[in-house]
């Protein structure tokens, strides 16, 4: 049974531009998760700003990269990221880097990959990310993207934590055979919105591997 504790954060990118932390730490929030890094082509230019400034005020914090399976390899994209931000250390407050994999704003919607590419272009990532930092990277998608283009994949459950979006009063159905998920963006006012599933001491040890 998920544990009732919860511990409040925010997720942010260049829509946001320079970050009040300080409000954002007065509001409750105690970590945040920053896009670094999109496809092979793209850094989030307020990134130091959102990374350290989050950091600075003192919640757990974390980078994530927006991918683009059609542009290139996932290994590629994420050793993009990780040389762009993405990388790891065990400092107790730097959270593992995320894979957002999720509908394409810019055409079709799986990348025009079919299901079993897309599960090997998603292991190819998250592979490359462990190689480079030690970290099984956590996953953001939601249950409808991930059965339309994985087909439903439960390949990462074992693995990978679970960051399901789902703008609601609760998870819902989680994609993939996750038995559930470990962080739960649940709306997007004024600002992405998010939840962990447990308390500070475990959201420590997911920063800390």
């Amino acid at each position: 049974m998920a544990p009732a504790a919860s511990v409040e954060g925010i997720d942010v990118s260049s829509h946001q531009g320079n970050v009040d932390w300080a409000a954002q730490w007065n509001a409750g929030k105690r970590f945040a998760y920053s896009k670094a890094t999109e496809g092979n082509y793209y850094s989030n230019p307020y990134f130091a700003q959102q990374y350290n400034g989050s950091y600075n005020v003192g919640m757990i914090r974390g980078a994530y990269h927006f991918a683009t399976p059609n542009d290139s390899s996932g290994a590629n994209q994420a050793n993009y990221f990780v040389d762009r931000g993405g990388a790891w250390s065990r400092d107790g407050r730097t959270l593992p880097g995320a894979l957002d994999i999720e509908y394409n704003p810019y055409g079709a919607t799986c990348y025009g990959l079919g299901q079993a590419s897309m599960v090997n272009w998603i292991r190819d990532w998250l592979n490359t990310y462990k190689s480079r930092t030690g970290r099984d990277a956590p996953i953001y998608t939601n249950l409808d993207w991930w059965t339309r283009c994985t087909g439903n994949s439960s390949a990462f459950s074992s693995t990978n934590p679970l960051w399901v979006a789902r703008y609601a009063s609760a998870p819902g159905t989680l994609p993939g055979g996750w038995g559930y998920n470990t962080i739960w963006q649940y709306s997007s006012t004024p600002i992405d919105q998010d939840r962990f599933n447990g308390d500070q001491t475990r959201l420590v040890a997911l920063a800390n591997g």
